[in-house]
């Protein structure tokens, strides 16, 4: 499975929401992006779209920022990584050119739809709850010298 720079962003960004789920006060743009390192403008856009998917919510004015529009435990991977990367390009691709061809391209088509059932499955497994308690769980590796 690849990951875009862009999907990677809005996972962060809704995990750090998620950290900050409950808090009265909105997660501002910039707190995220001086600790994961995240280009601001590239940001701006991905809870743009996060925000339209009805994921996030946003608070304008000085003290504004963004919080999750639901609870951490009702967002997967899943929800993020199809709202950044659209619908399962793979079987799409696959069945424009596997379609109708043969009976070994239909055989492939089915191994592959397998495929990106188990991948999606395995995305809706992990809440943003879920990833929050690792999280708190993870440890710095410590280095010696």
């Amino acid at each position: 499975m690849r990951l875009s720079a862009k999907t990677e962003y809005a996972a962060i960004a809704v995990l750090e929401l998620a950290r900050n789920w409950g808090a009265e006060e909105p997660v501002r743009i910039r707190s995220i992006c001086a600790a994961h390192g995240v280009p601001s403008r590239f940001l701006v856009q991905i809870l743009l779209q996060l925000k339209g998917a009805g994921i996030v919510t946003s608070t304008r004015g000085a003290a504004g920022g963004y919080h999750l529009a639901k609870s951490p435990d009702s967002i997967t991977l899943d929800d993020v990584y199809h709202v950044i990367e659209g619908p399962d390009e793979l079987v799409t691709a696959i069945t424009a050119d596997l379609s109708g061809r043969s009976r070994i391209g239909s055989v492939l088509l089915a191994a592959w739809r397998d495929v990106a059932g188990a991948e999606t499955d395995a995305l809706r497994a992990v809440t943003f709850a879920d990833l929050v308690e690792r999280a708190k769980t993870a440890t710095e590796p410590m280095y010696y010298i």
